[in-house]
């Protein structure tokens, strides 16, 4: 079935969990890598049943791997990425799952299991309390977090009233900019026909020649749309997984809970 068929859906989320995760050393998609005795993505999944009602998880490296342990998940429906060409082009591939839905649409990475119920519901809270008519409603809402040592992560600009300008990565920031500890943590609620209006404007023009997803709420700015950044997030959803080390930085956390 496809998504946009239940007229009754009002939330639906993407999860992307394409990638290999080379600096996990394992042959293991990189959602699967186990964290506690369970594959990482289980864990944001659990939070997003209890939000959502469908999920879209895009799948790519041994993808089969992925749908045979998730195979048991009824909220769930697989969409293949057979070229992982980045976070943008993950969202690209759903597009046929998403015509004629109007509702919100969350994009979340797979690999950041402190996820939390309460922020996610929070995001969605911000956006459906502004949507008294369809011209207030935000195009995007999305999380933020705040670090003290933010290295790596894109930096979220404001203006002088304190409203979401766009996302600078690290790489292209200023030393101004780099002193920024506000962080854009790829938590994001769409206006589902917003985002795919403005899919088609992405372009791979960067030194990785792919498709970014953060660089849509930038371009639904420049469309004069709502986009509001809610710092948010707490400390332990900062906890993202690329290498083994952190791997068992998270594992700690979750004995901690």
């Amino acid at each position: 079935m496809k998504l946009n068929e239940n007229n009754s859906v009002t939330k639906i989320a993407i999860v992307m969990a394409a990638g290999k995760g080379t600096r996990m050393k394992s042959d293991l998609p990189k959602v699967l890598y186990p964290v506690s005795g369970r594959p990482m993505i289980e864990y944001v999944l659990d939070v997003l049943e209890t939000v959502v009602e469908r999920i879209l998880v895009v799948v790519g490296y041994r993808g089969e791997l992925v749908r045979e342990s998730l195979s048991g998940r009824q909220k769930l429906q697989f969409v293949e990425q057979t070229e992982q060409l980045g976070t943008g082009h993950a969202v690209m591939v759903c597009r046929d799952h998403l015509v004629g839905y109007g509702g919100a649409l969350l994009v979340l990475a797979g690999d950041g299991p402190m996820v939390q119920a309460k922020t996610l519901n929070k995001l969605f809270d911000t956006y459906n309390s502004k949507n008294t008519s369809d011209k207030n409603l935000p195009a995007c809402v999305l999380g933020t977090a705040t670090k003290d040592n933010p290295m790596g992560l894109g930096r979220i600009l404001r203006d002088v009233d304190g409203e979401f300008i766009g996302i600078v990565e690290e790489r292209d920031a200023t030393a101004e900019q780099r002193r920024i500890k506000e962080v854009n943590m790829s938590y994001y609620v769409f206006h589902s026909p917003d985002l795919l209006s403005v899919l088609g404007e992405l372009r791979a023009d960067n030194s990785q020649n792919e498709y970014y997803i953060t660089d849509v709420p930038a371009a639904l700015k420049k469309q004069e749309k709502k986009v509001i950044a809610l710092p948010i997030l707490k400390h332990i959803e900062t906890l993202g997984i690329n290498t083994v080390e952190e791997a068992k930085i998270v594992e700690e956390a979750i004995k901690n809970l």
